[in-house]
């Protein structure tokens, strides 16, 4: 049996405005979102190498950055396109009613 995701409210678009990272927390899930040229992404908080913050890393065109080891992952997929990160980041489906984000987790 497929378990189907839950949808949460993240937070308001006004608070992850172009350029933008916001990280939350909601059981034991952390998630980044993360906000490029105007399109919201949501994947884990946390790098899988070194368990650095991502929400403290930079937003680039290739992708988020941490800011620990300088690993940077894909937005879309959660893959790793720079040593020394091997393993991806969970993505999570985002979308957007009245303002407000939601990810299912």
């Amino acid at each position: 049996m497929i378990k189907l995701g839950e949808w949460i409210k993240a937070c308001n678009t006004d608070q992850v405005s172009s350029g933008k990272l916001f990280g939350f927390d909601h059981n034991e899930k952390r998630v980044l979102l993360s906000n490029l040229n105007g399109k919201i992404y949501a994947t884990d908080l946390i790098c899988t190498h070194a368990e650095a913050d991502l929400s403290t890393g930079f937003l680039t065109e290739e992708g988020i950055r941490c800011p620990l080891h300088l690993s940077v992952f894909n937005l879309e997929t959660g893959e790793p396109t720079s040593p020394p990160a091997e393993k991806p980041l969970k993505t999570y489906n985002v979308k957007i009613q009245e303002n407000e984000i939601y990810v299912e987790v």
